[in-house]
């Protein structure tokens, strides 16, 4: 009887793991926190996302970690930036791009509860904390990109 060797992305391999910062009309993002049983970094908050599959765009998997999670119809305005998510305690490397997105319809509410424990919208300057190591890095980017003015996405995106 032979073994089936199983290789774990951001363990034994570089994962590549896509996120967005999700906007809606009131300029308020989309955050959620890691549960118990999330890859890494339990307990923080973050702009969600998930692990893209092989053969899959970014914009694809991103628009489907949504769906799947939160039943959330996001929309992609623009990639924020790509971060090197390096977490050594956790023996794990990830790619993270990070995607700024419109809310369009559905949810959210939290489909996968072992992965996530809460969620919410906040305005960009009253975000919970802990954040996550990718979400500290998309902040600090937004930030330089446009300031923390974070109803300039929601006036743009739905005029």
């Amino acid at each position: 009887m032979s073994k089936e060797l199983v290789m774990i992305p951001g363990h034994d391999y570089i994962g590549v793991g896509i996120g967005a910062m999700v906007f809606n009309r009131d300029g308020r993002v989309f955050l959620a926190q890691r549960g118990a049983k999330a890859w890494n970094e339990r307990g923080t908050w973050e702009f969600p996302g998930g692990k893209v599959s092989f053969g899959e765009t970014l914009a694809r998997a991103i628009t489907r970690e949504f769906q799947e999670e939160y039943g959330m119809r996001i929309e992609i305005i623009e990639l924020l930036g790509v971060t090197d998510h390096i977490l050594v305690e956790e023996q794990q490397h990830w790619i993270s791009p990070t995607f700024i997105a419109r809310y369009l319809s559905g949810g959210p509410s939290i489909l996968e509860p072992e992965k996530c424990q809460a969620i919410g919208w906040f305005p960009l300057d009253e975000l919970p904390e802990p954040l996550s190591q990718v979400t500290e890095n998309d902040v600090q980017m937004y930030s330089m990109r446009y300031g923390l003015r974070s109803n300039w996405h929601a006036d743009e995106a739905y005029t």
